[in-house]
């Protein structure tokens, strides 16, 4: 599967008069930036265009423009015949149809041309045009390829103002190895032409935790773990902490970050647990590559972040991913050689962490 040129991209995208654009499951500031970004681009281009997700975008991004024009997957006959009409399905910033949704076997099967927009690692075959690069900061960088080539011009304040975001959220806002100086100047050039107040932007983003994400926040912090002489460093979020606290899950989002803020520490772990099992979000930085570690417990993502879901309890899952770390990375063994193994007691020790209650 070899990728195509983005003249070959916006043939095709100028050659299509109905275009469906979907994302991930659980999407992200990338994810939904880069939806709304080229979904208002194509319309004012003459596109019809459905944006149709598994998932609602968080709290956080509940305000970007066009937050309405995003449909939620419920198979209706509306929904399903505007998929079968589609002369080209997009899917951005997932390559896998398992992440798309229930949704996913359209995109995958449908009749119009498929075309990946992603930087993600390792795509699925199925895609009958590929537009992706790993060393990309995010898919919004991407589709700002796109829109550039085709028309900068018609870049306002809602494209801008989508792109931004996603461009932001996962350059970890312009802070991790793959910003470059060429993304930094296309950044100025979308704050020129939407007349951006980044500011703005960003306390949408990031300044809207609630009273009880915080006392979340608190109840997570205790469960700090470090381990390779604090090279690896490790937090959790369970049912039990959210349901104290009353916070939604989404409020644990940047945790990670934290974590990789501590002086020493390579690598990042924020370990959710949930119903089915237990959710990993891997940070890390450099040189220090995070997607192998995440593949070998079922997931993926990026060189610098990556998730993966284990269908197995939190402290199983906490245990075998802290295990696999020396296989990926190139640690400094702890003092004790044994001690680099979750212990019994360390996963006793970790129990109580979790269940522990928030007192007054």
């Amino acid at each position: 599967m070899s990728n195509a040129s983005l003249s070959e991209v916006l043939s095709c995208l100028q050659r299509a008069e109905t275009v469906a654009i979907t994302v991930h499951t659980r999407p992200d500031g990338d994810a939904i930036g880069s939806q709304l970004a080229l979904g208002w681009f194509l319309e004012q281009k003459g596109k019809r265009v459905h944006m149709i997700n598994a998932d609602p975008p968080p709290y956080n991004l509940d305000w970007l423009p066009g937050r309405d024009l995003l449909q939620e997957y419920d198979g209706s006959v509306t929904q399903l015949d505007a998929l079968s009409r589609a002369d080209v399905l997009i899917v951005a910033d997932t390559n896998s149809e398992s992440r798309i949704g229930k949704h996913g076997t359209f995109f995958r099967k449908g009749p119009g041309t498929s075309l990946l927009i992603d930087h993600h690692t390792d795509p699925e075959s199925w895609f009958d045009m590929v537009y992706r690069r790993e060393t990309a900061s995010s898919t919004g960088e991407l589709v700002w390829e796109i829109i550039s080539a085709w028309d900068a011009d018609a870049v306002d304040a809602s494209i801008a103002t989508c792109l931004y975001t996603a461009i932001m959220t996962d350059t970890g806002s312009f802070r991790y190895s793959n910003v470059t100086p060429k993304l930094h100047r296309d950044v100025a050039d979308l704050m020129e032409r939407g007349e951006l107040d980044s500011s703005h932007i960003h306390a949408e983003v990031y300044d809207k935790r609630s009273p009880e994400g915080m006392r979340l926040m608190g109840r997570v912090l205790e469960t700090l773990r470090l381990d390779f002489n604090g090279q690896v460093g490790s937090m959790v979020v369970t049912r039990t902490a959210l349901a104290d606290t009353g916070a939604p899950s989404e409020e644990s989002e940047g945790i990670a970050n934290m974590i990789l803020s501590l002086e020493g520490v390579r690598v990042a772990l924020l370990f959710k647990e949930t119903e089915k099992g237990t959710k990993i979000s891997f940070r890390s930085k450099a040189d220090d590559h995070v997607h192998h570690w995440a593949q070998a417990l079922g997931g993926g993502g990026h060189r610098n972040a990556a998730g993966a879901f284990v269908n197995k309890p939190l402290v199983e899952t906490v245990r075998r991913a802290i295990e696999l770390a020396p296989r990926f990375l190139d640690l400094t063994p702890e003092e004790d050689p044994d001690s680099e193994h979750l212990s019994d007691e360390d996963i006793a020790y970790l129990s109580v962490l979790m269940d522990m209650k928030q007192k007054n």
